[in-house]
């Protein structure tokens, strides 16, 4: 155990959790975008985020501390609509952008991208991820007094839309007219409460269904984004684990019929269409854009990922099921 950094221990006794502890804790791994710490106080363990002003890649990626503001009102509205789906906050110190909420321990929350790295594959526990993702947008799409907490569109635009498709459009300049109607659309259809981040490294599979975790690009904005996000990463590790490609495609299908029938906002097909207009983007994006996945290693496979994309992108789909059907062609046969 080491002791953690003046400003966290600052930020804990602003959010009166150190109560004359002398704090010891050890930082944890997995995050680009914020200083992630366990630090242990005489109540137990706790799980302490701060939002850094740039991130952990390679390029030049600044994002607004503020952020962490948003994501700690993505928590309370989420665990309100479904108990659980995000860890209970304990506290928040606007001062250094320092989140304070309960430590879940990894034995008995395991990380889905942990899991899907190691083969495991629970095409039940994808279905919840999207049952839970659903009831969110659900509840949040009919209240749209909740937009006026989420004053987000730049941080949105700025750590998501940004780096992920008009980075994309630099690395291929014929396809970034497509790229910025993407985002456009994107933009257009402000619909319910999105979380931004739906990906297996920010999920916990917990006992009592999935622990979404690193609400940092909450946005009153489109779901698809959040629907298109996490389906993008079921299909990159069929790359990544080829041994369990069947049942990432399961998963992928799984998602998608628990999901759609949720959608009551909109005409689930509109919904559907902007879903599979982006992803294969984001399939792009991941290769190409300011924060490629670190698993595709090999340029022969980051082409393979290209090629379907591009395909895709030049006649794009409008129902998910073509583009599985399509990824399974080129990239899962």
């Amino acid at each position: 155990m080491e002791t953690p950094p003046k400003d966290i221990i600052d930020a804990l006794d602003r959010m009166h959790l150190l109560k004359g502890a002398d704090p010891r804790g050890q930082p944890l791994t997995g995050g680009v975008s914020s200083d992630i710490w366990r630090i242990d106080l005489p109540g137990g363990p706790i799980c302490i985020k701060r939002a850094l002003a740039k991130l952990r890649v390679n390029a030049d990626w600044q994002a607004p501390v503020e952020r962490n503001l948003y994501e700690a009102r993505w928590m309370r509205v989420a665990n309100a609509v479904v108990p659980g789906a995000s860890p209970t906050l304990l506290g928040q110190d606007e001062v250094t952008g320092t989140l304070a909420m309960e430590y879940l321990p990894a034995e008995r929350y395991p990380l889905w991208k942990a899991q899907l790295r190691d083969g495991v594959v629970d095409v039940g526990f994808a279905a919840s991820v999207a049952r839970t993702l659903g009831r969110i947008h659900a509840a949040t799409a009919v209240d749209p007094s909740l937009a006026a907490a989420f004053p987000t569109d730049g941080i949105f635009h700025d750590i998501r839309l940004e780096p992920y498709l008009t980075q994309t459009g630099r690395a291929h300049p014929d396809l970034a007219d497509r790229m910025q109607r993407l985002i456009e659309t994107t933009q257009r259809n402000k619909r319910a409460l999105v979380h931004g981040d739906v990906s297996p490294k920010n999920i916990l599979c917990g006992p009592d269904g999935p622990v979404f975790l690193d609400a940092e690009c909450a946005w009153w904005g489109d779901p698809a984004f959040d629907l298109a996000f996490c389906l993008n990463h079921l299909m990159l590790k069929c790359v990544w684990v080829p041994a369990v490609r069947g049942g990432l495609l399961d998963s992928f299908r799984a998602m998608t019929v628990t999901y759609l029938p949720l959608v009551g906002w909109e005409p689930a097909a509109a919904l559907e269409t902007r879903t599979a207009h982006l992803l294969p983007a984001l399939f792009l994006a991941r290769v190409d854009g300011k924060s490629p996945v670190e698993y595709i290693t090999r340029e022969a496979d980051r082409d393979r990922v290209r090629v379907v994309a591009r395909r895709l992108l030049a006649d794009p789909p409008d129902r998910l099921a073509d583009v599985a059907r399509t990824w399974k062609e080129e990239i899962a046969a």
